[in-house]
């Protein structure tokens, strides 16, 4: 078993826009006549796509909307959002981004992105910082019907990367997934992959019960040691046969 594809979350690893989100749908409820309760944001939201997240929170407050009203909504955060990111001069990505998007494309590794964040808020941000060119393939809230924890996302992404490229035969256990989020690590690993946590919104302590890898930034991740780990999987697994 080889390292063939590594998988990004969006927010909370590409993006520390934490802030900007908790005040977006802060801004949705307010619009609503409802209010956002201190910390709830982060206890119902946080590595939830928006639609469920917006969802939880009316249903708690006996609102019900359909499909047509919640997309309505997502579509008005997301344009707002945009807003948001144009007031400020230099986007905040994560410390060591570029340096490890290098180190995988020099390692001839797939990028792909699998988020709960809508296409149009994860598309301005590549295409702004110019990150775009780098993942071959998006997966969004846009392209799902289940949120994380549940695999769905990280499927589809190993499902659209041997649509893209025919000869990889890419299998969930050659994927890495990086993660921030307990959510999203379960939903990586309930998908077969090996994850890095990584210590931008929970505790290094927290995520490092959970996953293989647990760094405080993406400066701390050797992605040499990690295709090691990978390449003696596979050499044990061939002894084994």
């Amino acid at each position: 078993m080889s390292l063939k594809a590594v998988l990004f979350d969006f927010n909370g690893v590409i993006i520390n826009d934490e802030s900007i989100q908790e005040r977006l749908i802060e801004q949705i409820m307010l619009e609503e006549n409802l209010i956002l309760k201190r910390r709830e944001y982060r206890k119902v939201c946080l590595g939830k796509c928006d639609r469920p997240c917006l969802i939880d929170l009316l249903a708690t407050r006996g609102r019900i909307l359909n499909d047509a009203e919640l997309t309505q909504l997502l579509n008005r955060k997301a344009q707002n959002y945009a807003l948001e990111l144009e007031k400020i001069e230099e986007l905040p990505l994560y410390p060591g981004l570029d340096d490890f998007i290098l180190q995988v494309c020099s390692r001839n590794l797939k990028l792909g992105l699998v988020s709960g964040a809508v296409r149009q808020e994860i598309q301005v941000v590549l295409k702004r910082t110019k990150l775009a060119e780098h993942f071959q393939v998006i997966v969004a809230s846009d392209d799902i019907t289940t949120s994380k924890p549940e695999p769905d996302g990280y499927l589809l992404a190993v499902e659209r990367l041997n649509q893209e490229y025919p000869d990889l035969n890419l299998q969930p256990q050659e994927c890495l997934a990086i993660e921030d989020t307990p959510a999203g690590i379960q939903a990586a690993k309930r998908a077969g992959m090996q994850v890095v946590g990584v210590a931008n919104t929970y505790p290094f302590h927290m995520l490092q019960r959970c996953c293989n890898w647990t760094v405080d930034d993406l400066t701390d991740l050797e992605l040499e040691r990690v295709q090691e780990v990978y390449s003696q999987k596979e050499l044990q697994g061939t002894i084994s046969a």
